[in-house]
C-alpha cells in the first residue's frame, strides 16, 4: 500500500500508531514530525526522573525507527513552520498525537500570585526541557493541588534525598537545587475523596522507600469498590510511615477558593470541605497539577468538537486524532497503545476504501525544511549525553536548543 502518513508528534501516541500501522502494511511512508529537535516527548520530558524502568520503552521505539524504517522529522512546529492544511495537501492521512503540554488554570483569587507554579512548568524545569523556565525557590511549606500521577512525581522527588536519585537522568542543575532545598513540609491536596483520587496506587506505595520524611494521610474515608479499596489500601499503608524530619501530610475533599499573600507573595491557601468549613494551609509554594490542555498553536477544542467521529479518532476525511489530544489528560502510556491499534485499523480501512485516489508525495513536498533534524541526527545527541553522564547518572541531558541542532547536523555553536 503506497500512502503517506503523517504523525504529529513522536511520544508514546505517536510511536504506538506508527508502529501498528507499519507492522499491518510495512510499505507506508510514515513521518513522525515533532516541534522539538529530539523524540518521545513525554517519555523524555513528562516521565519522572527516577522512574527509568517506564523510560525503557524507547528500547522499544527505536526498533521503529531502525527496522520499520519510520521517519523522525524534528524541529518542525506545525502553525510555524508548515500549517496543517499544507501538511493535509502532502500526506494522505495526518494523526495529531501531540498530547496536552499546556497547563490547566486553577481559576481562584491569587492563582498570579509569586510562589504559585504550574506543575508543567516545574516539571519541564526538572527534566530539562529545552523551553523550560529557570526552576523557583520553594521555600519551607510546599503544598501541591491534585493527586493525580503528576502530583505524586513531584511530591517524590521533592522528598528525595541526593542519594536516592542515583541512577536517575536527573541533571547536575535540578540536583542541586533538590540538594539546597529547604523544604520542611509538603502537603498534597485533592478535591476529591481519596477513593476516587487519580494516582495509580503503586505510586502511593513507592514513597514508603523514601529515607528522611514521615508520612500521614488525613481524611481518607472510605470506597467499596476494587478500584477505590487498592487506593485506600496503599494510603492505610503509608499512613505513619517514617520518622524523617521531612514532613509529607496527605489531604483529601478539600476544594480550593483562594490563594492569598503578603506584598505579592503567597502566605496561605484556602479551601473548603465537604460540609463547607473553611481550611487554611500556610505555604511558601503552591504547585498544581491539576491537568493539561493542548498547545494553541492546534485547535483542539474546535476540532474534537467538530469531529466526524471523536470516539474512533476520525476528525475530517484524512485527518486523525489519537492518544491524549484524542481523548484528554487521563490513561497511562499503554493505554495509547490500544488507542493507536484501533485507529490504525480505521486508518487502513479508510485508505483502502479510498484506493483509486492517487497518493500523495509525503515528505518529498518539504525540501525547504533545512533545519529539521532526522533520527541519525538525534542519535547523534543521543550518543553525546550517554558519554557525558556522571557519576551516578545514566546520561546528562542537552537543555539547550541551539546545542542539540549542532550536534543534530554536526555543526559547531556559534
Amino acid at each position: 500500500m503506497s500512502r503517506a502518513v503523517a504523525i504529529v508528534g513522536s511520544g508514546p501516541s505517536g510511536c504506538y500508531l506508527a508502529q501498528a500501522l507499519l507492522k499491518a502494511e510495512p510499505d507506508l511512508s510514515v513521518d513522525l514530525i515533532d516541534r522539538l529537535p529530539v523524540p518521545y516527548g513525554l517519555v523524555r520530558y513528562g516521565v519522572a526522573a527516577d522512574h527509568q524502568g517506564t523510560k525503557g520503552v524507547i528500547r522499544q521505539f527505536e526498533r521503529l525507527f531502525e527496522r520499520q524504517g519510520a521517519g523522525f522529522i524534528g524541529n518542525v512546529s506545525i502553525g510555524e513552520d508548515v500549517s496543517l492544511d499544507e501538511l493535509r495537501a502532502a500526506y494522505d492521512a495526518v494523526v495529531l498525537a501531540a498530547g496536552l503540554s499546556a497547563d490547566r488554570a486553577l481559576g481562584i483569587p491569587g492563582e498570579m500570585l509569586e510562589g504559585v507554579y504550574r506543575a508543567g512548568r516545574l516539571t519541564r524545569a526538572l527534566y530539562e526541557h529545552p523551553d523550560a523556565e529557570p526552576l523557583p525557590e520553594l521555600g519551607s511549606r510546599v503544598v501541591i493541588m491534585g493527586n493525580g500521577n503528576v502530583a505524586i512525581d513531584i511530591l517524590r522527588l521533592l522528598a528525595k534525598t541526593p542519594e536516592e536519585l542515583a541512577g536517575s537522568d536527573l541533571g547536575a542543575g535540578p540536583s542541586a537545587w533538590l540538594a539546597g532545598s529547604a523544604i520542611e513540609e509538603i502537603e498534597i491536596v485533592g478535591r476529591s475523596p481519596a477513593a476516587a483520587a487519580k494516582f495509580d496506587p503503586v505510586m502511593i506505595k513507592e514513597l514508603a522507600k523514601l529515607e528522611g520524611v514521615s508520612i500521614r494521610v488525613v481524611g481518607a474515608g472510605e470506597g467499596d469498590d476494587p478500584e477505590a479499596a487498592k487506593k485506600l489500601a496503599a494510603l492505610e499503608a503509608i499512613d505513619g510511615y517514617g520518622s524523617g524530619p521531612r514532613r509529607i501530610t496527605f489531604r483529601f475533599g478539600l476544594t480550593p477558593t483562594e490563594l492569598s499573600g503578603i506584598d505579592g507573595n503567597l502566605t496561605e491557601a484556602q479551601f473548603e470541605d465537604g460540609q463547607g468549613n473553611r481550611v487554611t494551609l500556610t505555604c511558601s509554594a503552591f504547585i498544581t497539577a491539576i491537568g493539561f490542555n493542548a498547545q494553541k498553536s492546534l485547535s483542539r477544542d474546535m476540532l474534537i468538537d467538530a469531529a466526524v467521529d471523536a470516539e474512533a479518532g476520525v476528525l475530517e476525511e484524512g485527518l486523525y486524532a489519537t492518544g491524549w489530544f484524542r481523548r484528554g489528560p487521563r490513561g497511562t502510556i499503554p493505554d495509547n497503545r490500544a488507542d493507536a491499534q484501533r485507529l490504525a485499523e480505521r486508518i487502513l480501512a479508510d485508505f483502502q476504501a479510498g484506493e483509486g485516489s492517487p497518493p500523495k508525495p509525503g515528505r518529498s513536498a518539504f525540501s525547504d525544511w533545512a533545519d529539521a533534524v532526522d533520527y541519525q541526527g538525534w542519535k547523534r545527541i543521543d550518543a553525546a549525553e550517554l558519554a557525558a553522564a556522571p557519576e551516578n547518572r545514566c546520561r546528562a541531558k542537552i537543555s539547550s536548543r541551539d546545542a542539540m541542532l549542532a550536534l543534530a547536523t554536526q555543526k559547531q555553536e556559534p
